[in-house]
């Protein structure tokens, strides 16, 4: 059954949504080789939806900020093409990898160019560069979160950030590899500090389905202003679509339909061109590192409401 929606539908759309995850069984396993996030409860589950017109619709532990680690990647991906356009995809892909997110395979066969922004290394490359345009990838990241979605009071979360700094061996390795290339600008311990902070925000499903939403708008932000072409939020969509969800893009796109990013927080952001935008969280994971309730949920939306890109 489809249903049809309007503003007034999204919120019984959602509790429905809900009540089903809350009885399904095998939530998965939170990122334990992240200290900071292994004692989070799998179990835990919010979901948001936030239309063009900045009105959010919400379930669960919807206002909960968790971290929100690689759904960060979108944004400094649409900060740093807005800023360099076309010249950035000299430096990273387009493709799906096939890969794990930490993968080095990939990059010494492809002479240290990744993949695509959304694994690691391609995100370390994306971080670098809108380093070097901005003198402070990740205040301006947080800054344009903190816009976009209203809350001044969004942060960096430290302890995720030293977290990862004392457990970030292979990010470092993909750093200094792609530095030996001539892919990287920045001394690798300055951009290795602003990838850990950037993936070290704290935010909440209404925070960030608010501040996705300009991809929806086909590149306007809240304010009304243009951060990029509208052919260019058809590029980071289309890029979110194939690649967002790690080496489960594919299988994502067959169930849920819509471009995505997740984080190995359990966050997933998702967006409806032209309508509306979602965020989802449980921290539960599987085996790539995609929210079991998150990817079920977002598979529910789509069924129930007919609102994908296909």
């Amino acid at each position: 059954m489809v249903i049809m929606t309007s503003s007034l539908t999204f919120e019984p759309v959602l509790k429905r949504i809900a009540e089903e995850i809350e009885h399904t069984p095998g939530r998965g396993r939170p990122a334990d080789y992240i200290p900071a996030l292994a004692a989070c409860d799998p179990r835990r589950f919010g979901m948001a939806v936030a239309e063009l017109d900045g009105t959010v619709y919400g379930v669960g532990d919807w206002r909960e900020p968790f971290s929100a680690q690689s759904v960060t990647k979108v944004f400094t991906l649409a900060l740093d093409l807005a800023r360099e356009g076309d010249e950035l995809w000299e430096h990273v892909g387009r493709e799906p990898s096939g890969n794990p997110f930490n993968s080095l395979v990939q990059l010494e066969y492809e002479n240290g160019i990744p993949r695509n922004p959304f694994i690691n290394a391609g995100a370390l490359v994306v971080t670098d560069r809108l380093q070097t345009r901005t003198g402070d990838a990740a205040g301006t990241l947080l800054d344009f979160l903190r816009t976009e979605s209203g809350n001044p009071g969004l942060d960096f979360d430290h302890e995720v950030a030293a977290s990862e700094a004392t457990h970030g061996d292979r990010n470092a390795a993909l750093a200094h590899f792609m530095a030996s290339y001539g892919n990287i600008d920045n001394p690798v311990p300055l951009l290795l500090d602003q990838y850990f902070r950037q993936c070290s925000v704290r935010a909440s499903c209404a925070d960030l389905a608010l501040a996705t939403a300009f991809l929806a708008r086909h590149g306007v932000r809240a304010d009304g202003s243009r951060l990029f072409t509208r052919s260019q939020a058809k590029q980071v969509n289309a890029v979110m679509l194939t690649c967002g969800t790690y080496d489960a893009a594919g299988d994502f796109a067959y169930r849920v339909g819509l471009p995505g990013k997740s984080g190995v927080g359990g966050g997933i952001v998702a967006v409806v061109p032209g309508r509306c935008t979602l965020c989802v969280w449980s921290p539960g994971l599987d085996e790539r590192g995609n929210s079991v309730a998150g990817v079920a949920a977002l598979d529910r939306f789509t069924t129930l409401t007919g609102l994908s890109v296909f």
